[in-house]
């Protein structure tokens, strides 16, 4: 069994995390951090745990450290805790900005810890069992994303997030379209974008030499015009993402699962680690460069 500190107070916090490490066989969560100590000691009353006033000394306590927080808060208490041994279960994006996700998987590489970067729909079954059935079968000459959400209404609990306000879809939803796209049709090394209506983002991504893609991302459209479109296409025809069947809590009960087994028997999955976090928060930053220089922009292959 893992012993989790989770650190974060908010709604992704509280109803996905801390639900699904209090449920989970193989995970007992000891203790949470937040940069609000009351929501803090709420949250940590609510599931009968600790408050810890300080980061440090709740990963120390800890096997492991769950962050549900702004990627830029997360890079930093992520590499305090590999540096302190202790494994990764992290939120996406992995970063805000290049530097900060290469030192986290500098930190995870020196001290040799295992991590998961949360993805939803890559722990999602129908949608994992899709992604490896289409991959295997090759030949895809592109795909097509468009994933508009309408987050900023009254009553939504992630309307007043302010990281997301300032940085938008591209880095909000963009993750997520990314974790789709990249096993299927491999890393991108060339990426152009343009801005549109609502502050919505539009990309087109070259995957080397085989395939293209283009993703549209919104996290402001209007509410009759939210959707999730994804498809890719080929040689063998149409291929469309299917709909999570499950909750968020049963997926991130596997990533859990996943990141214990890595621990249990020293493997390391490339595809899941924060190796591939960095690889989708280098795309990108490479989006928001060609967005804002309006040029496309070259990634290292």
């Amino acid at each position: 069994m893992l012993t989790f500190g989770l650190f974060g107070t908010g709604v992704w916090a509280a109803e996905v995390h801390a639900a699904a490490l209090a449920g989970h066989p193989r995970a007992r969560l000891a203790g949470v951090w937040g940069r609000d100590p009351a929501k803090a000691e709420a949250l940590a009353d609510r599931y009968g745990v600790p408050a810890y006033a300080d980061a440090d000394a709740l990963i120390e306590a800890v096997d492991t450290v769950s962050v549900a927080l702004p990627p830029d808060v997360q890079a930093d208490l992520a590499v305090r805790a590999a540096n302190a041994g202790r494994h990764l279960l992290l939120d996406k994006p992995l970063a805000l900005s290049l530097p900060d996700a290469d030192r986290v998987v500098s930190a995870a590489a020196q001290s040799g810890i295992a991590s998961v970067v949360f993805f939803t729909n890559r722990f999602e079954p129908t949608v994992a069992t899709f992604l490896a059935s289409t991959a295997a079968t090759g030949g895809w000459h592109g795909a097509r994303g468009v994933m508009y959400s309408s987050i900023f209404q009254p009553g939504n609990p992630y309307g007043g997030s302010a990281w997301r306000r300032e940085h938008g879809a591209l880095w909000d939803v963009g993750p997520h379209a990314l974790s789709l796209l990249l096993p299927v049709l491999g890393q991108v090394t060339q990426v152009a974008a343009m801005a549109g209506p609502r502050n919505s983002v539009h990309l087109t991504l070259a995957h080397g030499d085989t395939a293209t893609s283009t993703l549209s991302l919104a996290l402001d459209a209007p509410p009759a015009s939210t959707t999730f479109e994804f498809a890719f296409h080929g040689e063998d025809g149409i291929a469309e993402v299917p709909a999570r069947d499950g909750t968020p809590v049963d997926a991130f009960r596997l990533a859990v699962e996943q990141l214990w087994t890595e621990v249990d028997s020293g493997t390391r999955d490339q595809q899941s680690d924060v190796r591939f976090g960095r690889d989708v928060v280098a795309v990108l930053a490479a989006a928001q460069t060609a967005r804002e220089q309006g040029r496309t922009v070259s990634l290292p292959s």
